[in-house]
């Protein structure tokens, strides 16, 4: 008996969640038409750049009409937008991303000669991402963030992050809860910071061939930002090799960049965080 009402509730569940499903889509195509609509702006700031992409206005979007924001003020979007396409929405998350992460591992085989042709310079720059997490846990934790941090500081946190974590932990998890804040705050601030960056950058002294290598970070709408501003300012005849080096770098990232954080950064912050958590959590759970 009991088991025959257990699966009627979950039939009746199931059928409440199609209409979850066909509210949420249509939210996201919402989003997605009025931010393709608005389009790139691209705003001169000093010597720099501020390039807005419709990634950014999506996620302001999306905050936006969460039933704690306008949600609370205007009925069809309390019908529309509710607790309950809220939580499906995470575990969406995770399904929309299975394109990309195929999109990324047909980048290895094809490419893989370009990754030997390209030297140890674009090969070595990976073992850069370690220092995220060497910086930003400690960082983290004296913050009050727990596993969370573990998926927050592993890397920049793009896209082929999303998927490790997501794979490995789950995108409910404290780890995909980190690593989910870490790229939406990449997506809000990233563009316009690597901008910024791209430009003052030249003020180092570094040759801009290598700062064009430093803007591939695996993320194309911070690399774009970055390089464009940087070979704004670097000298004419540079600005196509700059442009090269940086979407050879951003590719390589794409690639070498998934295993650097499979391999190397997601074992050593895990390590790294077990070592510091007791320290900075004060014998909490951990």
């Amino acid at each position: 008996m009991g088991k025959e009402t257990l699966t009627e509730a979950q039939i009746i569940s199931t059928k409440n969640r199609s209409g979850i499903f066909i509210k949420l889509f249509l939210t996201v195509l919402g989003i997605l038409v009025i931010s393709e609509l608005i389009g790139i702006k691209k705003y001169s700031l000093g010597p720099g750049s501020v390039v807005l992409l419709p990634m950014l206005y999506a996620v302001i979007l999306g905050l936006i009409v969460t039933p704690d924001i306008l949600g609370k003020h205007l009925k069809f979007l309390k019908k529309l937008i509710s607790s309950k396409e809220i939580e499906l929405a995470g575990s969406m998350v995770m399904l929309a991303l299975l394109p990309l992460g195929v999109k990324y591992g047909t980048l290895v085989d094809p490419n893989i000669v370009k990754v030997v042709q390209a030297g140890p310079a674009f090969l070595l720059q990976e073992l850069g991402n370690l220092l995220t997490p060497l910086i930003a846990l400690p960082l983290a934790l004296i913050l009050g963030l727990k596993r969370e941090a573990v998926g927050g500081t592993v890397s920049i946190c793009r896209e082929p992050t999303l998927g490790i974590i997501g794979e490995r932990y789950g995108m409910n998890s404290p780890e995909g809860t980190g690593v989910l804040g870490t790229y939406m705050i990449g997506t809000v601030f990233g563009t316009i910071f690597f901008g910024l960056l791209g430009s003052f950058a030249v003020a180092s002294g570094l040759h801009p061939y290598a700062l064009a290598m430093a803007c591939g970070i695996g993320s194309g709408s911070m690399m774009t930002a970055a390089s464009s501003s940087l070979s704004a300012v670097s000298s004419p005849e540079m600005k196509e090799t700059i442009l090269a080096y940086a979407a050879t770098s951003n590719m390589l990232t794409g690639v070498t960049g998934m295993y650097s954080v499979v391999f190397i950064a997601l074992p050593f912050t895990n390590w790294y965080y077990s070592k510091l958590a007791p320290k900075f959590l004060k014998k909490e759970v951990i």
